[in-house]
């Protein structure tokens, strides 16, 4: 299983980017997935998730700015980031829960300038 997380970039304060994480390899079905970030001199810290049922969960640092969503058919978890601000600026990362086992993405950098 491997997820390639991409979307990331350089954008002004109030923009909106939109992440995604495709998931390749023998799986069945995205039912757990997570995002963390990790902002410079900090530890990676956890961002937004999606429950097996589809409930959603946020950090409150981004609550009511930030969307997690999946795509069963395209095997792909999106984050939608608006409003974003400048200490939104992190290497973004899924992850992914799947058979017990967790797997991680590779990273996408987003830069939020002021």
């Amino acid at each position: 299983v491997q997820l390639q997380a991409s979307g990331g970039g350089l954008v002004q304060a109030g923009g909106s980017l939109k992440l995604s994480c495709a998931v390749s390899g023998s799986i069945s079905s995205i039912n757990y997935a997570a995002w963390y970030r990790q902002r410079p001199g900090q530890e990676r810290e956890w961002v937004a998730r999606i429950n097996p049922g589809g409930s959603t969960d946020y950090a409150d640092s981004v609550k009511g700015r930030f969307t997690i969503s999946r795509d069963y058919a395209k095997k792909t978890v999106y984050l939608q980031m608006s409003s974003l601000r400048p200490e939104d600026t992190a290497v973004y990362y899924c992850k992914l829960l799947y058979r017990s086992s967790e797997y991680w993405g590779q990273g996408t950098q987003v830069t939020v300038s002021s």
